[in-house]
Parts: structure tokens; sequence; C-alpha cells
């Protein structure tokens, strides 16, 4: 009697399974293509222990030795905590977990005298265990990461009181803005007909063109303190730079990101004729509080988050370096890489709802995942947003970062344009430093991973341009 084979037995299962088994087996595909990426780049730090050739004029030693251990110890924590994540998902999916806990979400509505035809009501329930139980299995790591690597390389500007008072705070502003979006989300498909999908995409356009607007303004501030540039070189030249490309800024702000991170950062935001710019304090060599020891009796001594760990000296760039750094970042704007994105996204998400609208139908996708009775709403979009769409997101994501690189290259070049190509090649060396960023890259990792073009591949263009 013959065996029967792999093919057949495949062809055998009920759809529902063959569904289920496929998503899990992409998920591991998926995770060991990962994996298997990042082995390659831990190789790179392991065995790469002397500066380059190509690197012997922009990096010494000791700090292309710093960033070779801080890379690969944040490389190990990606390892273990991504195979965390990877079994903890498939244990989910295997045990029943989403079922469990839209039964549990049942139960705790019921008991609140909601029954079975508040839906919503239970979805909310749901999404905010869901979103605890994310919160509280992931706080083990984002402590790891905060006070032993990020301390341990002298990135950490944190106490342990103000991580927690930050973890909770983010929590709830989270939620206060999930559950109401997704109440109404769910509402407006419930009662949205044969065209649901285009009224949902509309909800969410303008909910994303919503939040990106109040965010610097309202959210951002609940977390970190934002400063006017005080008058200056600084702010009158980048004023300058700004009407010089018709950039409509209305206002120039500081963060003290220095209280939560040494890391530093720039951007801008706003829609139409008000613009604003934000620098990070650990950009600014001149503001920024790692630069500077507290003086006893003075505000900055007061702010014990901010200035406990003072450890990286001389931090941040010169005027004309950060000017040529909003060069780049203004040259994202001019060049229209920010409506691209917004147009590219949003095409993306219409194309995902009608798929939804296609899809949220068929009772096998809800089987798969142990829904035999009933198929709530918001089970739908997770099972299809997430699990199936999962193959279409893979390559969407490699899309988007090839685009991204060719975006930078392209903000470069019209810093360059503005005569910022000395100022920006010294600026690129000064933040790999600042944030230890390790320059030797596995190939197939930074096509696959970088959003942004590899160190000496940016230095090499602009170095051209300066010959030029």
């Amino acid at each position: 009697m013959a065996l029967p084979l792999p093919g057949e037995l495949w062809a055998e299962l009920p759809v529902e399974k063959r569904i289920f088994c496929s998503v899990l087996l992409f998920s591991w595909a998926v995770y060991l293509w990962e994996a298997f990426l990042a082995h390659r780049q831990r190789r790179v730090y392991r065995t790469t222990t002397h500066v380059p050739w190509e690197l012997g004029q922009i990096m010494d030693s000791e700090t292309f030795e710093k960033s070779r251990l801080y890379q690969l110890d944040k490389s190990t924590f990606s390892f273990w905590s991504g195979l965390y994540s990877e079994v903890e998902g498939t244990l989910i999916l295997l045990c029943g977990g989403i079922p469990f806990l839209w039964n549990v979400s049942e139960k705790i509505s019921g008991r609140a005298g909601f029954g079975p035809e508040y839906e919503i009501v239970q979805s909310l329930v749901f999404l905010l265990l869901a979103t605890l139980f994310s919160a509280v299995t992931g706080l083990p790591w984002s402590l790891y990461n905060t006070f032993v690597i990020e301390e341990k390389h002298g990135f950490n500007q944190q106490t342990l009181g103000f991580f927690f008072k930050d973890a909770i705070k983010k929590f709830v502003v989270t939620q206060c803005i999930l559950l109401p979006v997704t109440s109404l989300l769910l509402y407006i498909i419930k009662i949205g007909g044969d065209y649901f999908f285009i009224y949902a995409w509309l909800f969410t356009l303008v909910v994303s063109l919503v939040l990106v607007t109040i965010y610097a303004d309202y959210i951002a501030p609940l977390f970190d303190k934002f400063i006017p540039l005080p008058e200056g070189e600084l702010k009158q030249e980048i004023e300058v730079m700004a009407k010089s490309i018709d950039f409509p800024l209305t206002k120039v702000y500081v963060v003290e990101g220095s209280k939560r991170s040494s890391h530093s950062n720039a951007y801008f935001y706003g829609f139409f004729k008000n613009k604003r710019i934000v620098l990070f304090d650990t950009l600014l060599e001149d503001y920024s509080a790692l630069n500077k020891e507290p003086s006893e009796g003075s505000e900055e001594a007061e702010d014990e988050e901010a200035k406990s760990k003072v450890k990286n000296k001389k931090q941040g760039c010169k005027n004309e370096e950060v000017l040529a750094v909003l060069g780049h970042e203004l040259g994202h704007w001019k060049l229209g890489h920010t409506i691209k994105n917004i147009v590219i996204s949003q095409m993306n998400s219409f194309l995902c709802f009608f798929l939804f609208a296609v899809l949220i139908g068929r009772k096998e996708l809800f089987a798969a995942f142990g829904f035999y009775e009933t198929q709530p709403t918001l089970i739908g979009l997770m099972i299809i947003f997430q699990f199936i769409f999962s193959p279409y997101n893979e390559v969407l994501s490699f899309c988007l970062t090839v685009l991204s690189r060719r975006f930078e290259f392209q903000a470069d070049a019209f810093a360059k344009e503005l005569g910022k190509a000395e100022d920006l090649y010294s600026a690129l060396i000064k933040l790999n430093k600042d944030n230890l960023g390790f320059p030797v890259s596995d190939w197939i990792f930074s096509m696959w991973h970088y959003s942004h073009p590899p160190l000496l591949e940016r230095l090499q263009a602009l170095k051209d341009s300066k010959q030029d």
C-alpha cells in the first residue's frame, strides 16, 4: 500500500486548516529569513575588528570598537527578543489564545450589562486586554534594552521611575486614541453597506491627517518639553534657508530628548502654510544638556532625569552642520517625498480595505482561528490585515525600504545644491559617532533592512560633489 504524498495530505485537509497552517508556516519562514540576515550581520560585527582603510580618515579605532560592541549587543538582544516574540505568537495561535480572549471579553462586557448584541463594546474590551497583555509581556524586554544595553553603552538617560511613569503615560494616551478610533471604525463598517470600505478608508485618512497635525502640538509635549529655539544666529540662518526654498516655516522648537536618550534627531511637521521644525537638543552642540555639567541651584540641576547620567561629552553638531542636516530634511519636503509617502500609504490603505471587503464574508477565515459560530468585525480586521496580508506586507515593506534609500540620496543631493555638501559630510560622521552606528554592513542585510543608505555610500556621493 503506497503512502500518501505530502501534497495529497495537504489537499485532504479542510480549508480552514490549510489557512491556519499557511499562516504559521509563512510566519516562521519570515522569522528564519530575518534570523539568517541577522546572523550574517552579527558575523560582520564579530570579524570586523579593525577600522577598514576607507574609514581611516573619518573614524578612530576607539569609536569603531565602541560602535561594534554596541551593535553586536543590540543584534544579540534582537535575536532573543525576536525568538520569544515568534514563539509567543505561535503558542497563542496553537492554544486558541485569540478566541479565549474574545470569550473573556464577552464575560467582562456581559457583567457590565452589555450583551452579545453590543459587539463594539466587547471589541473594545478585547482590544484593551490584548494591548495590556502585549505591554506586560514586552516590559521585561524593554527594561533590559533600556537599563542594560542602552545603559551599558552610554545612551540611557532615564531613571527607573521616569521609565515606568513614561510607560504608563504612553499606554494611557494610546488607549485614549485607539479605543475611540476603533469604535468609530467598527461602527462605520457595520452601517456602511456595500461600500463600507470607501467610508472606512476615508475615516482612517482623516484620522491619520488629524494625528499628524496635532501630534507635535498636543501629544508629544505630554512626554517631552518643547521650547522655542532662542533668537540668535542659528534661528536666523534657519529662517533664511527656509525662505530661500519657499518652505512656509512658522516656528522652530528644541525638544529635550536628552531626558530620555542621547540619540539625536530632527524633523518637521505641519500642513500647508503652517510648518514647524523640531530639533532634538542632542543634535545641537550648543544646546545639548549632555555637554554641560549641572550647576548647583540651576533649573537644569532640578531635573534629575536629564542630569543624572551625563556620559557623552561634546555631543551634537555645530550650527553649520545643523543647517546641513536641516537642508537634507527640507529636501524631502521640496522634492515631494512627504506627499509621495502619504499617497503610497493611502493607496495601500484603500487596497487593503477593498480586499478586506471581499474577504470578510469568508467564514473559513474565522474558522481557521477558532471562530466557528461568530464572525466579529474586529477579529476579521485582525485576521485579514495581520495574517492573510502578511506576504503582501513583506513585499511592500521591502519596496518601501528601497524607495526610502532613493529618497535619502535625493535629499542629500538637494542639500548639496544648497552648498551644504561639506557640512553635511562632517555632520553625518558626527551623528554616526554620537549614535555609535557601525559603518560596515552585510550587503543582503543592508539591502533588506536599511531605509537609509550606508554611511560610506552617502559620504562617497557627497565627496564626489565636493570634488566637483
